[in-house]
């Protein structure tokens, strides 16, 4: 019988691991932190976390965000949808909206895990 260990999301794994100017990380690491940091190199997604996390109350839906780009509502929700889905993003529906607010955890681990220095 083999014992597998979890699979943990981006941010979790970030939140494990050393800061890379401490030691470096393993491969297997590296494998699940790239999703993060993919999401990350997004423009649009880059400015979303910016937007979400600068709105009033940290939080804010498509609707929120929506005059800030020339694209559609389906594809900023696209966006979001995969912020949320490494871990930077938490959402809540409420009626027919979904809110997004920003996972200050996971932004402090990723801020950890570069070396930088988290207030």
């Amino acid at each position: 019988m083999s014992m597998s260990l979890p699979l943990l999301t981006p941010t979790e794994t970030v939140a494990c691991c050393s800061p890379l100017l401490k030691q470096p990380i393993g491969a297997d690491e590296a494998i699940r932190i790239a999703p993060l940091l993919k999401a990350l190199a997004d423009p649009v997604r880059l400015r979303l976390l910016s937007l979400v996390a600068s709105h009033a109350d940290q939080e804010a839906c498509v609707c929120d965000l929506n005059d800030a780009f020339d694209l559609s509502q389906p594809t900023i929700s696209h966006h979001l949808k995969v912020l949320h889905e490494v871990g930077l993003l938490d959402r809540s529906k409420r009626g027919v909206w979904v809110y997004y607010r920003v996972r200050a955890e996971a932004l402090s681990a990723l801020g950890t895990l570069l070396g930088g220095v988290v207030a």
